[in-house]
């Protein structure tokens, strides 16, 4: 989201960017049943906001959706401000262009206290811890989760000083192609700084990384041989 215009929301948009500069600031976790998802976060101690209607008009053909939200109380969720949102419609299906991204893999965030974050985005957020491990190599703690078919991948950097009352921070992006070559062709021609085709961590996997152009957030772009 970027400000256009007057308004409410553009006025505290330009405020985040002057005080904070460009980048990642915000979760939204999508849900089928909001009502539901309000009133076991109440009970979990997570203070959600009032429920609210939105809509948005896309300028190209005119057509609107709408949507249901609410926004979990800013001292629960670590730093990071954090909604939960019902559509009222899905996205229509769109026609993708060779090397188009068609998921967002992992969202990367950076926790100074990878307890409590155990305690909010498993326990109490609900997502699905799948791993929790130490890899010294690589000097990082890191815990999976999985929601929604995403992975939802929680840092933390072993061997060095941290507040454990510190906020987490969303770190990083890695997106989803199916042609890794025709998406490393297409933001090399667009003018991106991006990186060789390489070996992901992750059996299976083939990355490459956009350098620049990405407002300060570590991006990745990943292709699954097929299985």
């Amino acid at each position: 989201m970027a400000p256009a215009g007057e308004g409410p929301v553009a006025d505290r948009l330009r405020e985040i960017i002057e005080a904070e500069g460009p980048g990642l600031k915000t979760l939204a976790f999508g849900t089928a049943d909001i009502a539901a998802a309000h009133h076991k976060l109440t009970r979990r101690g997570m203070g959600p906001q009032d429920m609210v209607p939105g809509e948005s008009t896309n300028e190209l053909d005119g057509a609107t959706r709408s949507w249901k939200r609410f926004r979990c109380a800013d001292d629960q969720t670590s730093g990071i401000k954090t909604f939960l949102i019902q559509p009222e419609t899905p996205l229509p299906p769109q026609d993708a262009p060779d090397g188009a991204v068609v998921a967002l893999d992992h969202i990367v965030i950076d926790t100074p206290n990878p307890d409590r974050a155990l305690g909010l985005y498993g326990a109490r957020l609900g997502l699905d811890l799948a791993l929790d491990r130490n890899a010294p190599q690589w000097k990082t703690r890191f815990l999976f989760f999985r929601t929604g078919g995403l992975t939802f991948e929680v840092i933390h950097r072993l061997g060095e000083t941290h507040d454990p009352a510190g906020p987490d921070r969303i770190w990083g992006l890695t997106w989803e192609v199916a042609d890794l070559a025709a998406a490393h062709a297409r933001l090399t021609g667009a003018g991106f700084n991006v990186s060789e085709l390489r070996k992901g961590r992750k059996p299976g996997s083939s990355v490459f990384t956009v350098r620049d152009g990405t407002m300060g957030v570590p991006t990745l772009f990943i292709a699954h041989e097929p299985k």
